[in-house]
């Protein structure tokens, strides 16, 4: 653990802010992405100026493919890679409660051993508590689901591992936020965040100055840009898809499982085909990058994420897809076992890293406006 929270005294952060202070003088990547022209309104490169920058960091290591001081060069610029250090022992630093900010020791392995273990402790324990009769027998008509597990263990496994999931993170950006910039004095907030949003929803640092990230090797592409947006609005479309279902359920009187054609099955089927696209996609790049500009403990963590994220959108499609047959009560228990895994261990591993980069990009966004 001390590796990831020690920060600066084990030489993660200070080999940072040794190469971002070579990249202030330098000033060739400013074109590439906001982090530069972030760093030159931090000088200082404290702590907290560090783990800044390194959120806003996309990781399109289009800047170490351009830096005239990359290795062989004495002075060895990677800085892809030390950011990605800095922006995982962040993580760390950050998590709350703090008891639990060991799992990101892992380089990825506890993630995936304990997003493991809560599918299977669910699934069992549902296998366990209903009558065979009911779990491998064809459940259809209305209430379908709920014959398998009640709908108040669903609503109530479901809520309380949500709103575990959003206090944690929430207070570890509120940490986050404090730590990045605790005398920042800010005059309005609305311009700034139709800015922030924008660069979010489009991915704009994630061009790597116009043609893309270098992910196939040395050569940009715009594919990691793709599938992301894949995932992201496909997880996007799956939440909307949860909350049609609500409304279905309390507004209308009307029981899962629904039709094909009705708005919850609609928006989950294409969120979840997305999602898989997405991930597919990204897992694809990952053997294809170059490992040189990549921090091995937060790509295998990034690895595990995806595997979790998968599961989540394959187990769904397959619950629609077997959701009349025998198969539907175990394929029921093993989504809802993949969601309560990806809402309890969102704050714990490579997941968390859209709520901070959010963070640093309102941050970037509000400071240059101030300026």
């Amino acid at each position: 653990m001390g590796r990831l929270d020690a920060g600066v005294s084990d030489g993660i952060g200070a080999e940072a802010r040794r190469q971002l202070a070579i990249c202030n003088i330098c000033n060739y990547c400013n074109g590439l992405c906001a982090v530069f022209a972030a760093a030159e309104r931090r000088p200082r490169l404290t702590d907290g100026d560090l783990d800044h920058l390194a959120n806003l960091c996309h990781h399109c290591r289009s800047c170490l493919y351009d830096c005239q001081y990359a290795p062989p060069h004495p002075f060895a610029l990677n800085l892809p890679r030390a950011l990605a250090r800095q922006r995982w022992a962040s993580y760390a630093r950050y998590a709350w409660p703090r008891g639990l900010a060991p799992v990101f020791a892992g380089n990825g392995r506890s993630f995936g051993y304990l997003g493991a273990g809560v599918v299977l402790i669910f699934t069992l324990a549902v296998v366990a508590t209903v009558p065979a009769a009911a779990l491998f027998a064809p459940q259809t008509g209305p209430g379908a689901f709920y014959r398998v597990v009640p709908w108040w263990l669903m609503v109530t496994a479901a809520g309380l591992s949500f709103g575990f999931s959003v206090l944690a993170i929430g207070a570890g950006v509120r940490r986050f936020w404090r730590a990045t910039a605790p005398d920042a004095a800010i005059s309005s907030y609305r311009p700034a965040l139709m800015r922030a949003a924008l660069d979010l929803l489009t991915l704009k640092n994630q061009q790597g100055g116009g043609p893309g990230c270098a992910d196939l090797d040395h050569r940009p592409s715009r594919l990691r840009r793709y599938c992301h947006h894949a995932l992201f609005y496909g997880f996007l479309l799956c939440f909307a898809a949860t909350l049609a279902a609500t409304a279905y359920h309390h507004l209308l009187g009307r029981m899962a499982p629904y039709p094909p054609l009705s708005a919850p099955v609609l928006l989950g089927s294409l969120g979840g085909i997305g999602m898989l696209i997405g991930c597919v996609g990204l897992l694809w790049l990952r053997r294809r990058e170059d490992p040189v500009p990549t921090d091995p403990d937060s790509r295998s963590a990034d690895v595990a994420a995806l595997w979790l994220l998968l599961a989540v959108a394959g187990t769904g499609l397959a619950l629609l897809a077997l959701r009349t047959t025998a198969a539907m009560g175990l394929v029921l228990a093993l989504h809802l076992g993949t969601i309560m895994a990806l809402f309890l261990l969102a704050p714990y591993g490579k997941l968390v890293h859209g709520a901070y980069r959010g963070a640093a990009v309102l941050r970037d966004a509000l400071e240059a406006r101030r300026r």
